[in-house]
Order: structure tokens, then sequence, then C-alpha cells
């Protein structure tokens, strides 16, 4: 019912997009932790896996043996899918044999795939193809472009519904958390809604309090110089 990608970036973020015919497919399926990694749970999606699954991460453990560990002790192991990264770029991925087709996964490089119920093996290799051709992007755009593409390929065989952006990158708190739950173009709206996201809340969370600067910038004056900043910079990378 669903694809998804998993990606870690050069500066050590994580980044999850996914896209489903399926209500509200980031309430439950993405979970990421700064510094420790990202997995996504899908088909008969098991929400359990998600702090089990963060805390394995963080403790060192590969993405391989933590995919195994949660699925081992899973009665229902036959109908989930789950694929996850670690902090070293590492890829684990399950697809259980009652899974419905197509269904399968893909890794490379610093990223993962996996997905169900799609049109076809097409769908996660035009996300990889994209999101390698988009290196050059701010990371959200990549996982954006890979979603997208998967799309053009066929997508969710039994149509489009929800979709969601998760990012996390030094602190405890997402750096960008986006959902769309129900829409007839769940990606175009994704994207309406992380254009919107850089006019003032991505400038402003760079003000945030943070682990090295624990209590943040509160100085108004401070904060509207860093929008301005942040626009500047948006501005000088458009191509014109």
């Amino acid at each position: 019912m669903t694809w998804s990608i998993l990606a870690r970036d050069a500066s050590g973020a994580f980044g999850i997009a996914i896209a489903s015919r399926f209500f509200a497919v980031g309430a439950l399926c993405p979970h990421a932790q700064s510094g420790a990694g990202a997995l996504s749970t899908q088909a008969l999606m098991n929400p359990l896996y998600g702090k089990p699954g963060l805390a394995m991460l963080a403790s060192g453990k590969p993405a391989p043996e933590v995919v195994r560990a949660l699925v081992a002790d899973d009665e229902g192991r036959d109908h989930r899918q789950v694929h996850a990264i670690d902090a070293q770029g590492r890829v684990g991925a399950h697809t259980g044999a009652a899974c419905l087709g197509w269904c399968g996964h893909l890794a490379g490089r610093g990223w993962s795939l996996a997905g169900n119920m799609l049109a076809g093996a097409e769908v996660l290799e035009a996300s990889a193809f994209a999101y390698e051709r988009l290196a050059s992007l701010p990371f959200a755009e990549r996982l954006l472009g890979a979603l997208d593409a998967g799309e053009a390929a066929g997508g969710d065989k039994r149509g489009k519904q929800a979709a969601a952006l998760l990012v996390v990158t030094t602190e405890d708190y997402p750096a960008l958390t986006l959902r769309v739950d129900d829409h007839a173009e769940p990606l175009a709206e994704l994207r309406r809604l992380h254009e919107k996201s850089l006019e003032r809340f991505v400038p402003f969370t760079a003000c945030l309090a943070t682990r090295a600067r624990p209590s943040g910038i509160t100085d108004r004056a401070v904060i509207e110089a860093e929008v301005e900043r942040f626009h500047a910079a948006q501005s000088a990378r458009e191509p014109r």
C-alpha cells in the first residue's frame, strides 16, 4: 500500500519520504532519530517497531541486524515490510512473503527504498534514479523528487491519498516534519507545504534552542535578520 525512501545525507541528517493510498501514512509508518537512523514499517505495518528499532540503531547495532531482530519475534512478519538505515549508512530490509505485489526493496549508498502494492518494480527504480540525479538539491527536495519520480512511474497501484516527509538533523526534535493525510494530489500538496515551510518556519527553526545553544535566540531582530539571510541565500541558489 506504500512506498518510501530512507536516506542519510553527507551532513549526517536522516530523512524519510513516504506515499500511499492509505489515510495518514505519516502517522504510524516513518520513524527517525538524530544520530541514530531511520526506519519505516509498511504493508500491514507494526508501529511497535519504531521505538525499539530506533533504540537499537542508537546503540550502534547495524541496520540489517535491527531489521532481523524486529521481525524475529513477530508472528505477523510475513505480512510486514520494514526497512532501516543506520548512522553509517548501512541498510536492512524485510519484505514478508505475504506482502501484496508488486512488493520489494532496493538499496544504494546511503539510501533505501521499499514498497508494496505498487504498479511495479519501476516505481522504486525511478525513485532511486531521481534521488541520485538530484544530488545537488537540498536534502528535503531530493526526497520529494524521489517520490515524484516514483509516482510518475505508477506509484501505489490503487491510487493516491497520503504522503509525508520527516527530516532529523542534530537535535532531539525534527528539523522538518510534514504530513498530508488525505488529499486528491498528496505529493503536490506535500511539495506545497514544503515550499510554505521555507517562508518562515525553516529559517525560524535555525534560532531555536539546540544542544550547542540551549537558550536559542530570543532577540526578535536577530530572528528577522536570520529569515532575511535565509531568503537571500535561497535567491542566490535559484537558477536565473
